[in-house]
Protein backbone atom coordinates (compact mmCIF):
# COMPACT_ATOMS: atom_id res chain seq x y z
CA UNK A 1 0.00 0.00 0.00
CA UNK A 2 2.21 2.88 0.54
CA UNK A 3 4.08 2.11 -2.74
CA UNK A 4 0.44 2.70 -4.30
CA UNK A 5 0.30 5.93 -1.96
CA UNK A 6 3.42 6.84 -3.45
CA UNK A 7 2.20 6.56 -6.44
CA UNK A 8 -0.72 8.14 -7.09
CA UNK A 9 0.89 11.33 -4.94
CA UNK A 10 3.96 10.66 -8.15
CA UNK A 11 0.39 10.74 -10.70
CA UNK A 12 -2.12 13.53 -8.90
CA UNK A 13 -1.84 15.79 -11.55
CA UNK A 14 -2.32 13.47 -14.56
CA UNK A 15 -5.57 12.40 -12.47
CA UNK A 16 -6.97 15.81 -12.09
CA UNK A 17 -5.75 15.95 -15.97
CA UNK A 18 -8.43 13.46 -16.79
CA UNK A 19 -10.96 14.40 -14.70
CA UNK A 20 -10.95 18.22 -16.30
CA UNK A 21 -10.89 16.47 -20.18
CA UNK A 22 -13.63 14.46 -18.81
CA UNK A 23 -15.34 17.37 -17.80
CA UNK A 24 -14.49 19.54 -20.90
CA UNK A 25 -16.17 16.38 -22.84
CA UNK A 26 -19.63 16.47 -21.01
CA UNK A 27 -19.56 20.55 -21.27
CA UNK A 28 -18.94 20.13 -25.10
CA UNK A 29 -21.91 17.54 -25.45
CA UNK A 30 -24.10 19.73 -22.89
CA UNK A 31 -23.52 22.77 -25.20
CA UNK A 32 -24.31 20.67 -28.33
CA UNK A 33 -27.72 19.82 -26.98
CA UNK A 34 -26.87 16.38 -25.89
CA UNK A 35 -28.28 14.78 -29.17
CA UNK A 36 -25.13 12.22 -29.22
CA UNK A 37 -25.58 10.60 -25.92
CA UNK A 38 -23.99 7.56 -26.74
CA UNK A 39 -20.80 9.30 -28.33
CA UNK A 40 -20.73 10.84 -24.73
CA UNK A 41 -20.38 8.25 -22.89
CA UNK A 42 -18.35 5.98 -25.33
CA UNK A 43 -16.15 8.76 -25.03
CA UNK A 44 -15.74 8.98 -21.33
CA UNK A 45 -15.49 5.32 -21.31
CA UNK A 46 -12.90 5.30 -23.95
CA UNK A 47 -10.95 8.26 -22.09
CA UNK A 48 -11.53 5.91 -18.53
CA UNK A 49 -10.20 3.12 -20.04
CA UNK A 50 -6.97 4.28 -21.50
CA UNK A 51 -6.00 6.62 -18.65
CA UNK A 52 -6.57 3.64 -16.00
CA UNK A 53 -4.33 1.11 -18.83
CA UNK A 54 -1.51 3.78 -18.88
CA UNK A 55 -1.58 4.01 -14.91
CA UNK A 56 -1.59 0.48 -14.75
CA UNK A 57 1.10 -0.04 -17.16
CA UNK A 58 3.04 3.50 -15.50
CA UNK A 59 2.69 1.59 -11.65
CA UNK A 60 3.78 -2.10 -12.62
CA UNK A 61 6.78 -0.26 -14.56
CA UNK A 62 7.42 2.20 -11.53
CA UNK A 63 7.02 -0.34 -8.61
CA UNK A 64 10.29 -2.08 -7.71
CA UNK A 65 11.50 1.66 -8.15
CA UNK A 66 8.67 2.94 -5.38
CA UNK A 67 9.69 -0.28 -3.59
CA UNK A 68 13.15 0.46 -3.60
CA UNK A 69 12.63 3.94 -1.96
CA UNK A 70 10.42 2.99 0.23
CA UNK A 71 12.16 0.97 2.06
CA UNK A 72 14.79 2.53 4.54
CA UNK A 73 18.17 1.95 3.28
CA UNK A 74 21.03 0.35 5.74
CA UNK A 75 23.81 0.94 3.70
CA UNK A 76 25.50 2.93 1.37
CA UNK A 77 25.27 0.41 -1.37
CA UNK A 78 21.65 0.16 -1.13
CA UNK A 79 21.45 3.15 -3.54
CA UNK A 80 23.34 1.27 -5.94
CA UNK A 81 21.09 -1.19 -6.85
CA UNK A 82 20.33 -1.18 -10.82
CA UNK A 83 16.62 -1.88 -11.12
CA UNK A 84 15.07 0.60 -13.19
CA UNK A 85 13.28 0.58 -16.28
CA UNK A 86 11.97 4.02 -17.69
CA UNK A 87 14.58 6.53 -18.94
CA UNK A 88 14.29 8.62 -16.43
CA UNK A 89 14.57 6.12 -13.60
CA UNK A 90 17.56 4.68 -15.79
CA UNK A 91 19.36 8.31 -15.87
CA UNK A 92 18.59 8.57 -12.34
CA UNK A 93 20.51 5.72 -11.30
CA UNK A 94 23.48 6.95 -13.44
CA UNK A 95 22.87 10.56 -11.59
CA UNK A 96 23.08 8.56 -8.23
CA UNK A 97 26.13 6.29 -8.69
CA UNK A 98 28.16 9.52 -10.20
CA UNK A 99 26.77 10.99 -6.92
CA UNK A 100 28.32 8.24 -4.50
CA UNK A 101 31.79 8.01 -6.50
CA UNK A 102 31.82 11.87 -5.69
CA UNK A 103 30.83 11.15 -2.20
CA UNK A 104 33.51 8.00 -1.76
CA UNK A 105 36.32 10.34 -2.42
CA UNK A 106 35.21 13.50 -0.43
CA UNK A 107 34.93 10.46 2.24
CA UNK A 108 38.62 9.37 1.55
CA UNK A 109 40.25 12.48 1.30
CA UNK A 110 38.85 13.59 4.84
CA UNK A 111 39.22 10.41 6.04
CA UNK A 112 42.75 10.73 5.06
CA UNK A 113 43.01 14.35 6.44
CA UNK A 114 41.82 13.26 9.88
CA UNK A 115 44.19 10.34 10.11
CA UNK A 116 47.35 12.80 8.80
CA UNK A 117 46.26 15.23 11.61
CA UNK A 118 45.83 12.35 14.26
CA UNK A 119 49.53 10.63 13.13
CA UNK A 120 50.90 14.04 13.30
CA UNK A 121 49.47 15.02 16.55
CA UNK A 122 51.36 11.46 18.07
CA UNK A 123 54.14 12.22 16.90
CA UNK A 124 54.64 15.51 18.14
CA UNK A 125 53.73 14.40 21.62
CA UNK A 126 56.24 12.03 20.96
CA UNK A 127 58.87 14.21 19.97
CA UNK A 128 58.20 16.96 23.01
CA UNK A 129 58.90 14.24 25.48
CA UNK A 130 62.32 14.83 25.05
CA UNK A 131 63.08 18.90 25.30
CA UNK A 132 60.36 18.08 28.35
CA UNK A 133 63.10 15.78 29.31
CA UNK A 134 65.92 18.03 29.22
CA UNK A 135 64.68 20.80 30.72
CA UNK A 136 63.55 18.51 33.37
CA UNK A 137 66.81 17.19 34.08
CA UNK A 138 68.99 20.72 33.94
CA UNK A 139 65.93 21.92 36.34
CA UNK A 140 66.95 18.85 38.95
CA UNK A 141 70.83 19.98 38.49
CA UNK A 142 72.44 21.59 41.18
CA UNK A 143 73.85 25.01 40.80
CA UNK A 144 73.18 27.57 39.01
CA UNK A 145 70.56 27.22 35.49
CA UNK A 146 72.34 26.79 32.48
CA UNK A 147 69.90 29.44 30.90
CA UNK A 148 71.62 28.99 27.47
CA UNK A 149 70.18 25.00 27.29
CA UNK A 150 66.95 25.87 28.35
CA UNK A 151 66.38 28.27 25.15
CA UNK A 152 67.57 26.27 23.36
CA UNK A 153 65.12 23.43 24.22
CA UNK A 154 62.87 26.51 24.79
CA UNK A 155 63.68 27.44 20.82
CA UNK A 156 62.77 23.85 19.73
CA UNK A 157 59.54 23.71 21.72
CA UNK A 158 58.28 26.53 19.55
CA UNK A 159 59.33 25.48 16.57
CA UNK A 160 57.75 21.96 16.53
CA UNK A 161 54.51 23.93 18.11
CA UNK A 162 54.62 26.42 14.72
CA UNK A 163 54.69 23.16 12.47
CA UNK A 164 52.02 22.32 14.38
CA UNK A 165 49.89 25.52 14.06
CA UNK A 166 50.86 25.52 10.80
CA UNK A 167 49.33 22.57 10.09
CA UNK A 168 46.59 22.94 12.01
CA UNK A 169 45.39 26.02 9.80
CA UNK A 170 46.56 24.53 6.15
CA UNK A 171 43.02 23.23 5.84
CA UNK A 172 41.73 26.75 6.19
CA UNK A 173 44.50 28.15 4.30
CA UNK A 174 42.26 30.93 1.78
CA UNK A 175 40.82 32.10 4.96
CA UNK A 176 44.10 33.18 6.17
CA UNK A 177 45.94 34.22 3.06
CA UNK A 178 47.14 37.90 1.97
CA UNK A 179 48.70 38.26 -1.53
CA UNK A 180 50.97 41.20 -1.44
CA UNK A 181 53.93 42.63 -2.87
CA UNK A 182 56.37 42.20 -0.43
CA UNK A 183 59.98 43.14 -0.11
CA UNK A 184 62.44 39.63 -0.68
CA UNK A 185 65.08 40.66 1.56
CA UNK A 186 63.35 41.89 4.24
CA UNK A 187 61.20 38.76 4.58
CA UNK A 188 64.52 36.64 4.95
CA UNK A 189 65.91 38.67 6.79
CA UNK A 190 63.40 38.45 8.90
CA UNK A 191 63.36 34.39 8.79
CA UNK A 192 66.78 34.68 9.59
CA UNK A 193 66.77 36.49 12.74
CA UNK A 194 63.72 34.50 14.06
CA UNK A 195 66.37 31.32 13.81
CA UNK A 196 69.47 33.24 14.81
CA UNK A 197 69.99 31.09 18.41
CA UNK A 198 69.65 27.82 15.97
CA UNK A 199 72.20 28.83 13.92
CA UNK A 200 74.77 29.86 16.83
CA UNK A 201 73.64 26.75 18.98
CA UNK A 202 75.32 24.39 15.81
CA UNK A 203 77.87 26.91 14.62
CA UNK A 204 76.46 27.58 11.33
CA UNK A 205 76.08 30.43 9.89
CA UNK A 206 73.74 32.28 7.52
CA UNK A 207 75.10 34.25 4.01
CA UNK A 208 72.42 36.57 2.68
CA UNK A 209 72.97 37.68 -0.79
CA UNK A 210 69.65 39.21 -2.46
CA UNK A 211 69.01 42.38 -3.35
CA UNK A 212 67.28 45.00 -1.62
CA UNK A 213 64.97 46.30 -4.39
CA UNK A 214 63.36 42.86 -5.01
CA UNK A 215 59.65 42.57 -4.69
CA UNK A 216 57.56 39.15 -4.84
CA UNK A 217 54.07 38.60 -4.84
CA UNK A 218 53.34 36.44 -1.98
CA UNK A 219 52.08 36.03 1.64
CA UNK A 220 54.75 37.25 4.00
CA UNK A 221 53.63 35.08 6.65
CA UNK A 222 53.63 31.77 5.14
CA UNK A 223 56.55 32.59 3.61
CA UNK A 224 58.12 32.85 6.32
CA UNK A 225 56.97 29.51 7.83
CA UNK A 226 58.40 27.88 4.64
CA UNK A 227 61.85 29.70 4.96
CA UNK A 228 62.46 28.47 8.49
CA UNK A 229 61.66 25.36 7.98
CA UNK A 230 64.49 25.16 5.19
CA UNK A 231 66.90 26.81 7.43
CA UNK A 232 66.06 24.34 10.13
CA UNK A 233 66.12 21.41 7.73
CA UNK A 234 69.43 22.99 6.76
CA UNK A 235 70.72 23.37 9.84
CA UNK A 236 69.31 20.18 11.38
CA UNK A 237 70.98 18.47 8.78
CA UNK A 238 74.81 20.25 8.61
CA UNK A 239 76.73 18.44 11.16
CA UNK A 240 80.17 19.84 10.72
CA UNK A 241 80.66 23.42 12.35
CA UNK A 242 81.50 26.55 10.84
CA UNK A 243 79.79 25.68 7.73
CA UNK A 244 77.17 28.20 5.67
CA UNK A 245 73.86 28.54 4.54
CA UNK A 246 73.92 30.81 1.17
CA UNK A 247 70.36 32.78 0.73
CA UNK A 248 70.46 34.05 -2.49
CA UNK A 249 68.24 34.73 -5.90
CA UNK A 250 68.62 35.00 -9.25
CA UNK A 251 65.92 36.54 -11.49
CA UNK A 252 64.56 35.37 -14.82
CA UNK A 253 62.59 36.39 -17.54
CA UNK A 254 59.59 34.60 -15.68
CA UNK A 255 60.60 34.13 -12.44
CA UNK A 256 62.26 35.49 -9.54
CA UNK A 257 63.88 32.29 -7.64
CA UNK A 258 64.91 32.07 -3.96
CA UNK A 259 67.52 29.78 -3.42
CA UNK A 260 68.49 28.33 0.09
CA UNK A 261 71.75 25.85 -0.12
CA UNK A 262 73.45 24.37 2.68
CA UNK A 263 76.26 22.46 3.19
CA UNK A 264 75.13 19.71 4.71
CA UNK A 265 75.18 15.48 4.32
CA UNK A 266 72.54 16.10 1.35
CA UNK A 267 69.59 13.88 0.26
CA UNK A 268 70.14 10.67 -1.05
CA UNK A 269 68.78 10.11 -4.19
CA UNK A 270 66.23 7.47 -3.54
CA UNK A 271 64.35 10.04 -1.59
CA UNK A 272 64.43 12.98 -3.27
CA UNK A 273 61.53 12.54 -4.59
CA UNK A 274 59.48 11.28 -1.72
CA UNK A 275 60.77 14.12 0.40
CA UNK A 276 57.33 16.06 0.42
CA UNK A 277 55.49 13.55 0.98
CA UNK A 278 53.83 13.27 4.59
CA UNK A 279 55.75 11.70 7.44
CA UNK A 280 58.69 10.62 5.01
CA UNK A 281 61.58 10.87 7.06
CA UNK A 282 63.90 8.99 4.89
CA UNK A 283 67.53 8.22 6.00
CA UNK A 284 68.63 11.76 6.76
CA UNK A 285 65.56 11.40 9.23
CA UNK A 286 66.61 8.54 10.78
CA UNK A 287 70.09 9.56 11.56
CA UNK A 288 68.84 12.11 13.49
CA UNK A 289 65.33 10.44 14.99
CA UNK A 290 63.81 14.06 15.10
CA UNK A 291 62.18 14.19 11.62
CA UNK A 292 58.39 14.45 12.03
CA UNK A 293 58.37 14.17 7.89
CA UNK A 294 55.94 17.03 7.61
CA UNK A 295 58.30 19.76 7.08
CA UNK A 296 59.31 19.80 3.27
CA UNK A 297 55.18 18.16 3.15
CA UNK A 298 53.90 21.38 4.07
CA UNK A 299 56.22 23.41 2.61
CA UNK A 300 54.89 21.92 -0.93
CA UNK A 301 51.25 22.64 0.16
CA UNK A 302 51.68 26.25 0.99
CA UNK A 303 53.54 26.72 -2.17
CA UNK A 304 51.12 25.29 -4.37
CA UNK A 305 48.36 27.31 -2.35
CA UNK A 306 51.06 30.52 -2.89
CA UNK A 307 50.95 29.58 -6.25
CA UNK A 308 54.89 29.21 -6.17
CA UNK A 309 56.96 26.57 -7.32
CA UNK A 310 59.29 24.48 -4.94
CA UNK A 311 62.08 22.77 -6.49
CA UNK A 312 64.47 20.50 -4.94
CA UNK A 313 68.35 19.38 -5.49
CA UNK A 314 70.56 17.63 -3.46
CA UNK A 315 73.70 15.93 -3.89
CA UNK A 316 74.91 13.30 -0.87
CA UNK A 317 77.42 14.82 0.90
CA UNK A 318 77.67 18.19 -0.90
CA UNK A 319 74.56 19.46 0.72
CA UNK A 320 71.11 20.54 -0.55
CA UNK A 321 69.59 23.60 -2.50
CA UNK A 322 65.93 24.38 -2.53
CA UNK A 323 64.28 27.32 -5.11
CA UNK A 324 60.58 28.64 -4.66
CA UNK A 325 60.29 30.44 -7.91
CA UNK A 326 58.03 33.86 -7.82
CA UNK A 327 55.92 34.77 -11.19
CA UNK A 328 57.20 38.51 -11.97
CA UNK A 329 54.30 40.57 -11.73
Amino acid sequence: MPNVRLFLKDNITLVFFEVLLVLFILVLFWLDGLRNADTAVYSIVITLILTFTYLATRYIMRQSFYKKISVKPKAMEDALQKNAKTPEHLQTEVFIHTLYKIYQLEVQALYAKQNRHLQFMNQWVHQMKTPLAVLELLLQEEGELDKKSVQEEVDRMKRSLETVLMNARIDTFEEDMKIEQVELRQMVVEAVNEHKRLFIANRVYPDIAIDENLMVPTDSKWMKFIIGQFITNAVKYTFEEGKKIYLSTEVTENHIELIIRDEGIGIPPSDLKRVTRPFFTGENGRKTGESTGMGLYLAQEVCDKLGHQLLIESEVGKGTKLKVLFNRS
